[in-house]
């Protein structure tokens, strides 16, 4: 299918939006041109909640959640991985509440910084995150009316995971998958060939229902991820033909491929640009001197 993005979202600030029995989402008022209107925290179930994604350290945001839990308990509070918008408030609605904050570990990169590399999204790591309880993959956690397993899907982070509402086809996907735009994938946080191997699983899965961490649901989720495949591929192609053309440089890569995109999303665009190049050393299909680099060159192998 052709990769169609759905930007058609209202975020109704200071509320809680009912998206799914038992499930309301309340956007975080952070918007940006990373995040789109902000990051949406869910509060799932009727009695005894659990609460994914708790946003930003945001006081404003804090007090809609407290308002939306109506007093209710809330007995777990899962954080999908540890990016600035997602995971900061956990430890102040952990105070209010005395949940359990659950993840599948602290921030950490997709691999080792290289000799003189700096990491560009160490600004967005929210570093002092650390769960009291850590997920491993496709565990199962029971609470009141409501069973939620994790899956994990590295990528975007290396400590990315989704929440599957057990027996309803509904995915929490985060920031793996968004209807309204493709995910970030930046080295070193993230990893490419990561990213495709979640994407990959998720459209296995079959869920019919994605609730992501900014913008509305994906309605349709296979053949919308299926279409982010396909893009991805597409993205690959360019940047290997751009090296084949005689492009050396990231940044000239960035300006031909993404010349009709936000110049502020040029940064983002030239690491996810890296991932690919990195996944293309890997595989063999383009060389570079030492380990692949923001500031490399890059030629044709073979």
């Amino acid at each position: 299918m052709a990769l169609k993005f759905d930007t058609g979202f209202d975020p109704f600030y200071g509320q809680g939006v009912n998206v799914a029995p038992d499930i309301q989402r309340i956007t975080a008022r952070n918007p940006s041109p990373f995040t789109f209107h902000g990051t949406n925290s869910y509060i799932v179930g009727r009695d005894t909640l659990a609460v994914i994604d708790p946003g930003p350290d945001d006081e404003a945001h804090l007090q809609t959640l407290l308002k939306v839990i109506a007093g209710r308990p809330v007995s777990h509070i899962f954080v999908s991985h540890t990016h600035r918008d997602h995971s900061p408030l956990a430890a102040r609605l952990k105070e209010r509440t005395g949940a359990a904050v659950l993840a599948e570990g602290p921030h950490r990169p997709a691999r080792p910084l290289h000799i003189g590399e700096t990491n560009a999204l160490d600004a967005s790591a929210d570093m002092a995150f650390v769960p009291d309880i850590t997920l491993s993959d496709g565990e199962v956690v029971d609470g009141d009316g409501w069973s939620i397993r994790t899956v994990l899907t590295p990528g975007h982070t290396a400590n990315h995971a989704a929440f599957a509402l057990e027996g309803t086809g509904i995915l929490f996907s985060a920031d793996h998958v968004m209807a309204w735009a493709t995910s970030i994938v930046a080295p070193p946080d993230g990893a490419m060939a990561d990213y495709m191997a979640s994407l990959d699983r998720l459209i296995e899965r079959g869920d019919r229902l994605l609730l992501p961490g900014h913008g509305g649901p994906v309605t349709a989720p296979r053949a919308f991820m299926r279409g982010l495949k396909t893009h991805r591929k597409m993205r690959e192609r360019a940047i290997l033909q751009r090296v084949r053309e005689g492009d050396r440089t990231i940044v000239d890569m960035v300006r031909a491929i993404y010349r009709d995109t936000d110049p502020r999303l040029h940064g983002a665009a030239g690491l996810s640009v890296l991932a690919h190049l990195e996944d293309l050393v890997a595989r063999d299909l383009v060389m570079t001197d030492a380990a692949p680099a923001i500031d490399g060159i890059f030629t044709p192998a073979g």
